[in-house]
């Protein structure tokens, strides 16, 4: 039976984007409404609702979860034994190492509604990507979770498996 993930978290959309996503659409159907056909109105809302939850809900599903010597940021995997130093961002720190410091080489799996991150270096040679840039609500708790699992024995024996 799998160990229970030391770390998970979904990068949900906040509630606030839903708020004025309703708002917005709500604003949308009166429009309509004024000026089209109530049928007009109502099903082109109905279509424009279910695009946003569809974007919402998609962009919302990426999980970063650290369980059984491996580290996943989105669709991308790498296990932690292949993992080196890892540290904790505030606002500032992710800003610039998303922006002005970043490489193009590197992984960012990056949020607009979150403004921290860790930033995880990789240790492999043959991994193109220098280091990691992942948004997170609690990246002292992801730090310290990496820390563990690359110190605890028996995360060795993982095959990765990295898309994205």
């Amino acid at each position: 039976m799998p160990a229970p993930p030391t770390y998970d978290e979904r990068l949900a959309v906040p509630l606030r984007w839903w708020a004025l996503a309703t708002m917005f659409l709500a604003t949308l159907l009166i429009a309509f409404l004024v000026s089209t056909p109530t049928s007009v109105a109502l099903g082109g809302t109905a279509v424009l609702v279910v695009l946003v939850v569809g974007v919402f809900v998609g962009y919302g599903r990426a999980r970063v979860s650290v369980a059984e010597g491996v580290l996943q940021a989105g669709r991308a995997r790498i296990p932690v034994r292949d993992l080196g130093r890892v540290e904790a961002l505030d606002a500032v720190a992710t800003r610039r190492q998303a922006g002005r410091d970043a490489d193009a080489r590197a992984y960012l799996l990056i949020r607009p509604y979150l403004r921290r991150s860790v930033r995880v270096d990789i240790a492999d040679p043959a991994d193109p990507a220098p280091y990691w840039l992942v948004s997170t609500r609690n990246p002292e708790r992801l730090s310290t979770a990496l820390a563990h699992a690359r110190d605890r024995p028996g995360s060795e024996g993982f095959t990765p498996s990295r898309d994205g």
